[in-house]
């Protein structure tokens, strides 16, 4: 297993980091992604802990908190082995204080996930989403009383835009409180807009990118071919409208690269594809998961091999897209690129 620093931290997490929102999965989301209990759960954990993976990451919202307490008794007497990843923010009720990343909300949330988890403290603590409400001054305070009770040791965010960290991460610096040191993101080789803005903002501020979805949605499983109808057991028949949209030609040109590239490395699509991230400027982690063992095997065949310069170049090309505004600029002429040489290509 490769060990990467979680951005400008001094933490070390594993290439591969486990998701588990398969973990006691209820409900037409999470329940269409896995049912793990906790016996499987364990068994999961063990192949991980095999395998050299030291980064588990849940959320509360994943099952109104079963991930979390799934996840807690599968680790149960081997808590210090491990990185804990959980995230807060997004509703767990209907109550008015019930979401959001007030001070209120936060150190409740924090105290119901760590009886959850069944330990005392959290590795990495995210912000799951970017709370518009609640001034960041009394975000960021109160993330430092949290990290200076030790309840908390990193803190990071998610699905927030490149404003939203920038002004979070100076308001840190005015202040002396913690800077967030981890973006996680949703980037696959048929979703690159992490690219575009949050990766040179990662890169130089400082945050490590935990990449969730990194099979797409679940469409480079090799299992969705050009020309062939979706498979009835997929669950995208069942949350495909949650996920991020794809255009069907995009897809099938990057899956005809993905299994020409599997061929040439005897390597399977979601191998080739998670490998290719494994690779990208800014990825500490790549997120993988799994609903039984065979699929938790095949995702973490994908390292300890390199794909070549040539097949990297092949899926960039396969997967590239126009650059929106106002990057296309920087790519087609020049004089832009002139001035900002990282961003041509």
């Amino acid at each position: 297993m490769d060990y990467r620093f979680l951005g400008r931290s001094g933490l070390k997490v594993s290439a591969l980091s486990f998701g588990a929102g398969t973990f006691g999965g209820s409900g037409p989301l999470f329940g269409a992604w896995g049912t793990t209990d906790v016996e499987e759960a364990r068994r999961l954990v063990d192949i991980c802990l095999e395998a050299g993976v030291n980064l588990f990451d849940t959320a509360d919202v994943y099952s109104s908190g079963a991930s979390e307490a799934v996840l807690g008794a599968a680790l149960k007497g081997r808590r210090d082995s491990v990185l804990i990843s959980t995230k807060t923010s997004l509703p767990m009720g209907d109550g008015p204080n019930d979401a959001g990343s007030s001070r209120f909300r936060l150190i409740r949330a924090v105290e119901d996930a760590l009886k959850r988890l069944d330990t005392d403290y959290i590795d990495l603590l995210q912000l799951h989403a970017f709370d518009a409400a609640t001034p960041v001054e009394e975000v960021l305070s109160t993330l430092d009383a949290l990290v200076r009770d030790g309840k908390v040791r990193y803190v990071g965010v998610s699905n927030f835009s490149g404003w939203q960290i920038m002004k979070a991460l100076a308001v840190a610096d005015r202040h002396g409180w913690p800077r967030y040191v981890a973006n996680q993101v949703y980037y696959s080789l048929i979703g690159r807009d992490y690219e575009w803005d949050l990766m040179p903002l990662g890169a130089d501020q400082g945050l490590g990118a935990l990449v969730w979805s990194p099979l797409g949605w679940g469409r480079l499983t090799g299992k969705i071919r050009r020309g062939a109808p979706l498979p009835e057991r997929s669950r995208l028949h069942d949350t495909a409208s949650y996920g991020p949209p794809v255009e069907d030609e995009h897809l099938y040109r990057v899956v005809d690269a993905l299994e020409a590239v599997a061929t040439q490395t005897g390597k399977t699509v979601p191998q080739v594809a998670l490998n290719w991230l494994v690779q990208r400027p800014t990825v500490s982690s790549v997120i993988i998961g799994a609903r039984n063992e065979e699929q938790l095997l095949q995702n973490l065949g994908a390292i300890g091999w390199t794909l070549s310069p040539e097949q990297i170049a092949r899926l960039d090309e396969a997967s590239a897209v126009t650059a929106p505004y106002p990057h296309f600029p920087y790519r087609r002429q020049e004089g832009f690129a002139r001035l900002n040489p990282s961003l041509a290509g």
